[in-house]
């Protein structure tokens, strides 16, 4: 198991072990979108991002298309990034309210944003078996974030049901039958291990097109989901700059 979360983005970055994600997120990387021809694109999984010591984890799906598989850095050049990361920003998670490029200068502030799938998936649906295929990184990511994450969000229901299994097996108690996802959802899991603290897991709608284009999911709706999962984080209140 890789001991560092630097050890961690590492690998992430170079796994294969998924043949049709390979071959998806290649094919994306070679023929581009037009508005992007003259960029080099990431092509490869996508590892979380923010810092090791981190009090809040944000769990997404997977990197998108021509977002995170293209700028190699998770929610950043698309417009899902754009409406999260303002969120974050108002929230006072972050030093600015845009993810453009990875190096636009974007820092998280005790806050780490991942997925349960690292590679941009055909349709953005990946398949279960590829799920599974990914969950150890994930697991790993948790452990080694153990001694200091105090909250989730979880954006959108598959990842709130990819992610109850990695929690349980990560030393925390995830009630039967498992704890329904809904916006506003809210579980507070006791720890099954001396070394855990209670987890305090939020339920998000996914800052997609589909949800905020139709209003679904508004500004506000995200920022007070990030600003109450911040405080149980213990996460000192920052204003934006």
């Amino acid at each position: 198991m890789c001991r560092t979360i630097a050890a961690l983005d590492a690998a992430v970055s170079v796994c294969r072990a998924c043949p049709r994600l390979v071959a998806w997120r290649e094919q994306v990387a070679r023929d581009k979108r037009a508005a992007f021809r003259d960029e080099t694109y990431w092509g490869r999984p996508v590892p979380g991002y923010g810092p090791d010591d981190a009090r809040l984890l944000v769990v997404g799906l997977a990197p998108a298309a021509h977002g995170g598989n293209r700028t190699g850095r998770m929610f950043t050049g698309d417009r899902s990034g754009d409406v999260l990361y303002a969120a974050m920003y108002a929230a006072g998670l972050t030093n600015q309210p845009t993810a453009v490029r990875r190096d636009d200068g974007l820092r998280l502030f005790d806050t780490r944003v991942t997925a349960p799938v690292h590679c941009a998936p055909p349709d953005n649906k990946p398949t279960p078996e590829e799920r599974d295929r990914c969950r150890h990184w994930l697991h790993t990511e948790l452990e080694l974030l153990a001694p200091t994450v105090r909250a989730v969000v979880v954006l959108g229901g598959w990842g709130w049901q990819a992610l109850m299994p990695v929690l349980a097996a990560a030393g925390w108690i995830v009630p039967r039958p498992r704890p329904a996802f809904g916006h506003g959802a809210r579980v507070l899991l006791a720890p099954a291990r001396a070394d855990r603290a209670p987890l305090h897991v939020f339920g998000c709608y996914h800052v997609s097109q589909q949800n905020t284009f139709t209003g679904r999911l508004t500004p506000a709706m995200l920022e007070n989901v990030f600003t109450a999962a911040a405080a149980v984080a213990g996460i000192a209140p920052r204003a934006p700059a």
